[in-house]
């Protein structure tokens, strides 16, 4: 279930807001210049999907997005993992949870649609930390130059759809801070009860 959960940044444990209604986390993350939209679904996409069987089944929610936002790359990141999962695959998920759990930023707007699975991203923005856990359906724009981290969780189920305006890709700026170890991971947010 999508979830926003928001804190002061000095108080991990304590939330002043967690709530899963979609109106509220729109207007939540508005406020701080975040845009996020629940999109459509395609019922034709799951963990088994390969990437291009991803893109196509939402070619035209690309060329959409494409054309009206001027993004000039798209691409798919996807993991899948069950605890039966070969033990270099879950090595390599550590790995990759490890790089995305670093706080950073990015020169262009972070962009990504939630076609299957669920991931949360954190936003440190001013005092505060949001931790905007999107599930299938969710489209979550993240403005350049926004401090955050992304946690995908220790068995990572995930496809995410990522636009880009420029032909570089997923670049990061790491800022070398140790703020994403004081706060709640994916597996504890995923297990927190919700309210409104």
């Amino acid at each position: 279930m999508t979830m926003l959960t928001i804190w002061s940044e000095t108080e991990p444990t304590e939330p002043v807001l967690r709530t899963s209604d979609p109106l509220r986390i729109g207007d939540e993350l508005a406020a701080v210049g975040i845009t996020f939209d629940r999109l459509e679904v395609r019922d034709d996409v799951d963990a088994s999907s390969s990437q291009e069987q991803v893109l196509d089944s939402y070619a035209a929610l690309i060329e959409r997005l494409c054309a009206s936002q001027g993004y000039t790359l798209v691409d798919v990141a996807q993991l899948h993992l069950t605890p039966e999962s070969p033990e270099e695959l879950l090595e390599t998920a550590t790995a990759a949870r490890a790089r995305f759990l670093n706080e950073h930023t990015h020169d262009e707007e972070e962009i990504r649609f939630f076609a299957h699975g669920s991931g949360v991203f954190y936003l440190h923005i001013g005092e505060r930390v949001l931790a905007m856990l999107c599930t299938k359906g969710d489209l979550l724009s993240v403005p350049a130059l926004t401090t955050h981290w992304f946690d995908m969780g220790t068995l990572p189920d995930f496809t995410a759809i990522r636009f880009f305006r420029s032909d570089d890709g997923w670049v990061g700026s790491f800022t070398g801070s140790d703020i994403a170890s004081r706060f709640p991971t994916f597996d504890e947010l995923t297990q927190a009860p919700s309210n409104a």
